[in-house]
């Protein structure tokens, strides 16, 4: 669905960061390291040993004193991306688990076209992520991980997130329908734990809520015998007017709270609709997380 025109319109944006990079790998993003970028930063006495070359003649000629000009040196950043890999997200016409990948995918080439360094994780499994840099040569290593994702079973979403290493401010990229037990209650209270457990990281977080359009808009109606895709458990209701009112209320207080917790957190959340077109969805509704 992703083709060669999408990723060299995507290849011309770059993921906003919100803390400048510590990394010593060289890379595109601005480091808290002083180095020889084109990218003036600020000025400092002269010391011996200093090059010449960055001399700033000028000051030196208004203040009889000897001044370095110095520049922003240029890192790597790092872009972390965790994918939700639960039985939930194998649901809809149009599956949320295909969504992810494509939303995995999106980030991860714009992470490796601008040199950051990129970790995927499956939250089902963290200890088994792929941790790739070097630039978009090495996409075909994202697709190929991508595509052996299995969606089953249930996840931890906090306790596979305090698995990620965190060495360094940088992004994290959290794609979920966060359809789990502690995610959904009245006060979110493991959403707001997960949110500031990152921002403990210095990590800035982007929560790409993936939904199912039969999720968003409810097409199903009379007496139905729901069946939890993770727990096996059942539920006996009847559908009616009345029900898809309260249901659609509700999930617009949780996707409310979900972007209020985040935009605390300086970060970012976007909700993500199976039906939407791709490109529709890339290059408009995710706007808010590239630096344009």
């Amino acid at each position: 669905m992703l083709d060669r025109n999408f990723f060299d319109t995507l290849s011309r944006l770059r993921l906003r960061m919100w803390h400048k990079s510590s990394l010593n790998m060289s890379g595109n993003r601005k480091s808290m390291q002083k180095g020889l970028s084109a990218e003036f930063s600020d000025f400092r006495e002269y010391m011996p040993g200093d090059d010449l070359r960055r001399m700033d003649w000028n000051v030196y000629a208004r203040l009889d004193k000897l001044y370095i000009r110095e520049y922003m040196e240029e890192k790597e950043a790092v872009v972390s991306v965790l994918v939700d890999t639960s039985a939930s997200m194998d649901y809809g016409t149009e599956s949320k688990a295909e969504l992810a990948r494509d939303l995995a995918a999106t980030v991860s080439y714009l992470a490796l076209c601008n040199m950051d360094r990129l970790r995927l994780y499956d939250m089902k499994d963290m200890s088994r992520g792929l941790v790739v840099s070097g630039g978009r040569n090495a996409f075909p290593k994202v697709l190929r991980w991508l595509e052996r994702l299995v969606f089953s079973g249930e996840i931890d979403m906090l306790a596979a997130a305090k698995k990620m290493q965190c060495r360094g401010p940088g992004v994290t990229v959290l794609i979920s329908d966060f359809l789990h037990e502690g995610m959904l209650g009245d006060t979110t209270a493991d959403y707001e734990k997960l949110l500031q457990y990152l921002q403990y990281c210095k990590q800035r977080p982007v929560v790409l809520h993936t939904m199912a359009s039969e999720e968003l808009r409810v097409p199903l109606e009379g007496a139905l015998n729901l069946i939890d895709a993770e727990s096996q458990s059942q539920l006996r209701l009847t559908v009616d007017a009345k029900a898809i009112d309260n249901y659609e209320r509700e999930l617009g207080r949780l996707t409310e709270r979900m972007k209020k917790g985040c935009s605390r957190g300086r970060g970012t959340y976007v909700l993500c609709d199976t039906g939407r077109d791709r490109n529709q969805l890339v290059f408009q509704d995710l706007r808010v997380i590239y630096d344009i």
